[in-house]
């Protein structure tokens, strides 16, 4: 029986639609790595967000990022849809690429509008466990046709130099923390970070940077240096050129691991084996008692158990 690859003729075009988060976008890196280095005759489109779309710029695996509008997506003509979201507007754009083959998870609703539905990531790796979100994104190309092959880290490129004064110190390097997250059972307390960012300074000659959002409230790490509503694309080149990341888990965490730095990553009240650091040098801490029982004595542990260059 032939696989849903054999079927789309070559030089054709596949559209993947990637619709939020950031930790999402750049979890899909590996899998999209996986198809083109199958395929390298498709040319691969990315649907997304425009806020999210600098996670695909600069990569070789990925050959148009697309509005996720039905307008775009019709007028670039996939021969293959592939949709990563489920979502009912992912759903929406899915119908109106008009690909002959669409394709995406069996779980998701409406389902019925795939040519073929994608069973469990579980089936498919043969494996009845917990899989990590890169393995779960990864385990489509492979139902689709790819030969099974170890799944690489993400992958990201720094496009451009950072914008602003390089913080980087002559003694040493720079640390980038993350100190927020998208709810408060996920955000270790600041004061913790404080205490982690002078240690840093103080004790390992690191300069601490901290990255921070536009609705993030930036007063208690007002001595340090903040890079605050800075644009996607200078956050890559930042976290390229770190030493050390320390941060709640959220997407600057996995920008980290896609660039290979050492991190340590704090968990509250998401799923560690779903969304932990994806192969890089890393250590990740959680407590049964909630987030805001981690001690910072324990992060500087975790920090001097890293191999980080200094």
């Amino acid at each position: 029986m032939s696989t849903v690859l054999e079927r789309v003729p070559s030089g054709s075009r596949v559209a993947v639609i990637r619709l939020r988060s950031l930790g999402d976008c750049v979890l899909t890196t590996p899998a999209l790595a996986l198809l083109k280095a199958y395929r390298p005759d498709l040319r691969i489109g990315v649907v997304v967000e425009e806020r999210f779309g600098a996670v695909f710029e600069g990569l070789a695996e990925v050959d148009c990022i697309l509005a996720p509008k039905a307008s775009a997506l019709f007028s670039w003509r996939p021969r293959l849809t592939l949709n990563l979201h489920g979502g009912t507007r992912s759903m929406v754009l899915t119908a109106a690429s008009r690909a002959p083959l669409r394709a995406g998870f069996a779980h998701h609703r409406y389902s019925l509008i795939y040519t073929h539905r994608i069973p469990r990531a579980q089936a498919i790796l043969g494996e009845e466990r917990a899989v990590h979100t890169a393995e779960h994104i990864a385990s489509a190309m492979f139902w689709l046709g790819v030969p099974a092959t170890p799944i690489p880290r993400a992958i990201l490129r720094a496009t451009k130099p950072a914008a602003g004064p390089a913080p980087a110190i002559a003694r040493g390097g720079y640390a980038v923390l993350h100190p927020f997250a998208s709810e408060p059972a996920k955000t270790w307390p600041a004061d913790g970070f404080l205490a982690v960012a002078s240690h840093l300074k103080d004790v390992c000659g690191l300069e601490p940077v901290f990255l921070a959002g536009p609705r993030d409230d930036l007063r208690p790490f007002a001595r340090f240096r903040v890079w605050n509503n800075t644009p996607l694309s200078d956050v890559k080149s930042l976290m390229a050129g770190a030493q050390l990341f320390v941060g709640n888990d959220s997407g600057p965490a996995h920008i980290a691991a896609a660039f290979g730095i050492p991190v340590v990553v704090l968990f509250g009240s998401s799923d560690r084996v779903t969304w932990g650091p994806w192969r890089t040098e890393a250590r990740v801490l959680a407590s049964r008692q909630g987030i805001d029982s981690l001690q910072a004595s324990q992060v500087i542990e975790a920090v001097h158990s890293l191999k980080v260059n200094v």
